[in-house]
């Protein structure tokens, strides 16, 4: 490139240098931004320079003049700020249903947003970080098409797969595909779900996205429309645990009082709740039931007891015997 040309360039390589190279705790001298231009083969003077500064902040770069020796010139704020970055990077990095590869790619990105020193600070942050992620790599390209399949109207076909003892991806129905009408895309339980309707059950069900394989947009118009209007998928999963389906039913539930902060954790807000004596009170929740749901009361130990409907309290006790029966001697 001819250096006239090089030098048309010298106002964009000024705005990489300051966004690449400066922030708070780094700035750059005079000196060092003529250097960084001749290393590209632009020729500056200091006049010049300061004319193109001036020009990046009428543009709208908050660029800081520091006045005391040595003095310099930094980025003062950017788009996103170091903590907001920060707060990304570890929601990026703890969640399983992104592959570590993706993770990675991703993080990388998110340091190109902020100065080489403070990429350093995202890449220290990862490095504490130790969760086990998915390895289905296709997971972007998942959630890709069936947005695109929402946006289309049509639905969706794919293969789904378990993990055998052998932790081989085992497919489900013999390698069958199946084909439901996408509705939405939730996050419960750090796994990423499709909400879908399903044509031959004629009921709602969801499917972990990083567990399908070989997805794809059919010809065929959703369907389900009148099952999804007006539905909360707020509630959907607070009364399906861990995304495990089963029948719903309204449970009264009697605690400990110690115990509320749990239940508003996990119902929320709305949970109809009342004094039942002096140290418990008596909850009113809509739950999905099933062995997750059994799960999480047992988890809570002798604080919490099953009230109503004796059907789901008869559930339970079967529950817990089956646990016992194995510690039988």
């Amino acid at each position: 490139m001819a250096k006239s040309e090089k030098q048309k360039l010298k106002l964009l390589y000024l705005m990489q240098l300051l966004l690449e190279k400066t922030d708070e705790e780094h700035a750059v001298t005079m000196p060092e931004i003529i250097e960084y231009l001749e290393k590209n083969d632009i020729q500056a003077e200091r006049k010049s320079i300061y004319n193109d500064i001036q020009l990046l902040t009428d543009f709208g770069l908050d660029i800081i003049s520091i006045k005391e020796r040595p003095g310099g010139y930094y980025l003062a704020s950017r788009q996103f700020e170091l903590a907001e970055l920060k707060l990304l990077v570890d929601a990026v990095q703890s969640s399983k249903f992104i592959t570590s590869k993706k993770s990675r790619e991703l993080i990388k990105k998110l340091g190109a947003l902020c100065s080489d020193g403070q990429a350093k600070q995202l890449q220290r942050q990862v490095v504490v970080t130790n969760r086990n992620k998915t390895v289905n790599e296709s997971i972007y390209y998942n959630v890709d098409i069936i947005y695109n399949a929402i946006a289309a109207n049509v639905k969706v076909q794919f293969q789904y797969f378990e993990w055998n003892i052998n932790k081989e991806m085992q497919l489900r129905k013999n390698g069958a595909f199946y084909c439901v009408s996408p509705w939405l895309l939730t996050w419960d339980d750090e796994n990423y779900y499709l909400i879908a309707y399903d044509d031959r059950a004629g009921i709602i069900k969801h499917y972990r996205v990083d567990k399908m394989l070989k997805i794809d947009l059919t010809r065929e118009a959703r369907s389900g429309k009148e099952a999804f209007a007006g539905f909360d998928i707020a509630g959907y999963s607070k009364k399906t645990f861990g995304m495990f389906a089963g029948e719903e039913e309204t449970v009264t539930l009697c605690l400990e009082e110690r115990l509320t902060g749990v239940v508003v954790d996990r119902f929320g807000t709305e949970a109809a709740m009342r004094k039942k004596d002096e140290d418990h009170i008596l909850a009113r929740v809509n739950v999905a039931v099933s062995r997750q749901f059994f799960g999480w009361v047992a988890g809570l130990g002798a604080g919490i007891k099953i009230e109503a409907p004796e059907t789901v309290a008869e559930q339970y006790r079967a529950y817990l015997e089956d646990i016992l029966n194995l510690y039988h001697t």
